[in-house]
């Protein structure tokens, strides 16, 4: 395994009637705020009014940004960088589920550079320095709650690119599982997904060395998302399973799983050119994406571990001969995906053909290899996006 640092300076509120304590918590940072949220639902449920009333009590002074894409554009991020700088703004608090959190992220660092935002993502400039962040969490997903990360479009040019700064990390999340409870039965199934995508980045599906601990804390995790995610869709009130997605959104990707190992995103990297061109729902595509992934790399050398996936997540017969193991999990993870989430199973039933497939392969291994179980070069990813048709 490789040796590693492991920090993580995220303050955690979890649980309800947490925001007795936001004030406390911004006004470490300023009294100039920059609210951002994305279409609106956070006033439906009522969250936009009960965290105005607490920033009231404080007399902060409140800026707005709304209208946060699903997969956040650029664009949006020069946006709130241009309120930053205009109004002064101290602090960023983000309302909502990954893209909120992503997009707010990127401001904070565009507050502080004077050109495009665009620049800072494909790091023509680096970030040197950012505004605090304090999230509020509305979707069980992407794990930006509690991680340095951002993921941020640009639909001129169809590119979806990550962005990666310690500065970036949230300073402090309020993780209140009754914030959930609106997220309806689609959204709740692909921010499934996506928890358990990153965990796949770093499971057993790398070429690494492993630490076993990490390895077993990944599989309870995993377990965590199929036992939890169906409870949710059929009761989207059941603070229990809303509680554990949730917590298993924000430790799949606060980097302790990854710790020894290498992660290696291949279906993310391929699921990016999808939502880049498309701008597809993220959960959506990693589902179509990943049991075609696991098929095309499957063989002799790869079966051994898709068959431990198999049998320790969804208890396939130990005895099997590798091959057929390996088989037998990749089918109960697309049962999974598919007919117990009910999520949309080929590219074709979103309306999506093969017509760009050769250059979102191409960019999805940025012309060169994705490193994985087995190597994929472009022609390998655009092998696997025709299988998804």
């Amino acid at each position: 395994m490789y040796n590693f640092i492991f920090q993580n300076t995220t303050k955690i509120y979890f649980g309800e009637n947490q925001l007795q304590h936001l004030s406390e918590e911004l006004k470490q940072y300023g009294n100039r705020i920059l609210l951002t949220y994305g279409g609106g639902s956070i006033k439906k449920i009522g969250l936009y009014d009960k965290v105005m009333d607490e920033l009231k009590k404080a007399n902060f002074s409140v800026f707005e940004l709304s209208g946060i894409e699903p997969n956040p554009r650029h664009t949006t991020v020069n946006k709130g960088a241009d309120i930053c700088k205009k109004e002064n703004i101290d602090v960023l608090l983000a309302v909502g589920g990954g893209s909120t959190i992503d997009c707010t992220k990127a401001i904070s660092a565009a507050a502080f550079y004077d050109g495009d935002s665009w620049d800072l993502v494909t790091h023509k400039v680096p970030v040197t320095k950012a505004l605090p962040i304090v999230t509020i969490l509305t979707l069980s997903a992407t794990g930006s709650e509690m991680d340095s990360g951002a993921v941020i479009s640009n639909i001129d040019t169809n590119e979806k690119l990550g962005l990666l700064h310690p500065l970036l990390q949230p300073k402090v999340s309020f993780l209140d599982p009754a914030n959930t409870y609106s997220v309806n039965a689609f959204q709740t199934a692909c921010g499934s997904v996506d928890i358990l995508s990153h965990i796949f980045d770093c499971y057993y599906f790398t070429a690494s060395k492993k630490m076993d601990m990490a390895d077993r804390i990944m599989e309870e995790v995993i377990k965590t998302v199929i036992k939890y995610a169906p409870i949710a869709i059929k009761e989207p009130e059941n603070y229990e399973a809303r509680a554990n997605l949730m917590w298993a959104s924000s430790w799949a990707l606060n980097d302790f799983l990854t710790t020894g190992v290498s992660q290696v995103p291949v279906c993310h990297a391929m699921e990016h050119e999808l939502s880049a061109f498309y701008d597809i729902t993220h959960g959506l595509g990693l589902a179509i994406i990943t049991p075609r992934w696991m098929k095309y790399v499957l063989d002799e050398t790869t079966a051994p571990q898709f068959k431990k996936f198999g049998v320790n997540i969804f208890g396939v017969d130990e005895s099997l001969p590798d091959m057929q193991g390996a088989e037998r999990a990749i089918e109960c993870l697309s049962d999974f995906l598919f007919n117990t989430l009910g999520l949309q199973s080929t590219l074709t039933e979103i309306g999506i053909d093969d017509k760009n497939f050769k250059i979102m392969a191409k960019k999805a291994c940025w012309g060169s290899v994705l490193p994985s179980l087995k190597p994929l070069g472009a022609q390998d990813i655009e092998e696997i996006f025709k299988m998804c048709l």
